[in-house]
């Protein structure tokens, strides 16, 4: 062989090297996805964390809004991001029928599936819509229920309400939420921010009511008043760890490393995760790590 044959194949040879190299570190990285909102921005974070310690590269895009998060994952921009078990279930699958939270979740796992999503197991935290209500407010003070806010904005009361900027557009939020119980807030009434600034709001009298969500840290920090679903509308919102297959095919210690995390998160947990940010100002990514080392992870 000759000395510029031999140099080719060398060089051929270190070319397969990086190729090899580059694809197993590209195979090693791990793109986590995240909605805008405390509670997922936590998530995301304690996931980042997580698997950077199981040795992944970790890349986080967090801050998006329900659909495009989504919409990244089945794309293949996102690995993977906490979804709650309600959004799927109404806003991606079109499913009305009202379902147990074991039946909602089966049933989401069943049609994601066919669409090469798996859902790991869910956590206890049901981070379903509230309406919460502040105490010493004459126009809420009498209500207890949603069919009594329902009531008070047909008899003419003008109560204003707090939303996501999602919330009055969703089949699940405002707009199924007005069908079931018969009313219409009126969009003078409705003032879609930032769910801090909502809370903010709410305190100093700017607004009467907040579609919250109930796993929200001001709640008991503010010592809110939920208004009871007394007609069940807003299903269960399972928060649980939803991966692409193709990922999870090429490293199925994921599955464990995440249900360690899923299987012991619950409602008071993430209340009060979620209060070390909004109401103790910590930063996200104190708190994720506190609680990771809470867990032993």
């Amino acid at each position: 062989m000759s000395i510029i044959s031999k140099f080719a194949k060398a060089l051929a040879t270190a070319a397969a090297l990086v190729i090899a190299g580059g694809t197993a570190w590209a195979a090693d990285t791990i793109t986590v996805g995240g909605k805008n909102f405390t509670e997922q921005l936590v998530i995301a974070e304690i996931t980042k964390q997580l698997l950077e310690s199981k040795g992944y590269t970790v890349d986080k895009k967090d801050g998006m809004g329900t659909k495009i998060v989504r919409a990244a994952l089945e794309n293949g921009e996102v690995d993977v991001y906490w979804e709650y078990t309600g959004t799927s279930l109404i806003t991606f699958n079109k499913i009305k029928d009202r379902l147990s939270p074991e039946d909602t979740y089966n049933k989401v796992k069943e049609l994601d599936g066919e669409k090469g999503l798996v859902w790991l197991a869910p956590s206890k935290a049901n981070n379903t819509y509230a309406y919460v209500v502040r105490g010493d407010n004459p126009k809420t003070d009498k209500l207890q229920t949603l069919s009594d806010l329902a009531a008070a904005y047909n008899a003419g009361t003008a109560i204003v309400m707090g939303t996501t900027a999602e919330f009055p557009k969703r089949p699940d939020g405002l707009l199924g939420l007005q069908e079931t119980y018969g009313f219409e807030a009126g969009r003078e009434n409705v003032r879609p921010m930032d769910l801090g600034l909502a809370y903010n709001a709410l305190a100093n009298g700017d607004l009467d009511t907040i579609a919250a969500q109930a796993t929200d840290g001001q709640i008991a920090a503010l010592k809110l008043r939920l208004l009871k679903d007394d007609k069940g509308f807003f299903p269960n919102y399972a928060l649980t760890p939803v991966v692409r297959k193709e990922v999870l095919d090429a490293h199925p210690d994921l599955k464990e490393t995440l249900e360690a995390v899923s299987t012991k998160l619950d409602d008071a947990t993430m209340q009060r995760l979620n209060s070390e940010v909004d109401v103790d100002k910590k930063t996200i990514e104190t708190v994720a790590a506190g609680y990771l080392k809470s867990i032993g992870m």
